[in-house]
């Protein structure tokens, strides 16, 4: 028989659940939800954030604090650290004490200027992006078996967000090009319109002048039609 979560963690996994599959809120604010819950009800958290992969590198995609993009930056500047290397091994890395563990020797010396000694690092089961999720503590050896249980938790429903944030990205784009080619075809309709009442044409023979302009002026179809439509001027067709 599985044992019952924790009433705490229980709470949590149906706050989340329910801001994920409930739409309760956008992908964006549950990750920040997410860190914030992981100070909340994880005893041994100060601070926690989520680096994420991005076109020009790493970036942080939600903070409790500035400190931990500080953090964040560190192993940015100095491409290596236990976030990096649990997205590297897609295993947790946790650091006891940055004092003693000389693993990283800048990220370490940075982050107990910052006041941190203890690091919990998650790769968030993620299709998408490679992304961590990091709890941060001030004090050395504060992440317990059930604070390591709850982070785990946390990174799967980070996980989840990002899916969903880069599901909802895509839907985004996708409606994006189809209003840019309902754009098009209407721009390009008032210009059929224009030439064929002008030079007494049929449709087809308007196209084909538009898309011939287009071909002699090395331009798109549409912004053939766009000066057509602003100016009234025939476009060139050439020789």
């Amino acid at each position: 028989m599985v044992d019952p979560l924790p009433a705490e963690l229980e709470g949590t996994v149906a706050e989340l659940a329910g801001a994920l599959f409930a739409g309760m809120s956008a992908p964006v604010d549950v990750l920040r939800r997410i860190v914030e819950l992981a100070v909340e009800t994880v005893s041994g958290c100060d601070f926690a954030g989520i680096l994420v992969a991005e076109a020009g590198g790493m970036a942080t995609a939600a903070a409790t604090a500035e400190v931990v993009v500080d953090l964040h930056r560190l192993q940015i500047e100095a491409q290596e650290g236990p976030c990096f290397d649990a997205v590297a091994m897609r295993t947790a890395c946790s650091v006891t004490d940055l004092v003693t563990d000389r693993t990283w020797p800048p990220f370490a010396e940075g982050a107990v200027e910052l006041g941190i000694r203890s690091v919990l690092a998650y790769p968030l089961t993620s299709a998408g992006l490679p992304s961590a999720l990091n709890l941060y503590a001030e004090l050395p050896a504060a992440f317990g078996a059930t604070d390591r249980a709850h982070g785990l938790l946390l990174s799967i429903f980070a996980g989840l967000a990002m899916d969903a944030a880069d599901s909802q990205a895509r839907a985004e784009r996708r409606e994006e090009h189809l209003r840019a080619a309902l754009r098009s075809r209407e721009l390009i309709g008032q210009a059929q319109g224009i030439l064929m009442e002008r030079e007494r044409i049929t449709s087809d023979q308007a196209f084909a002048l538009l898309r011939a302009s287009s071909q002699h002026l090395n331009v798109k179809l549409r912004e053939v039609a766009r000066e057509l439509v602003e100016t009234g001027e025939t476009p060139a067709a050439g020789g």
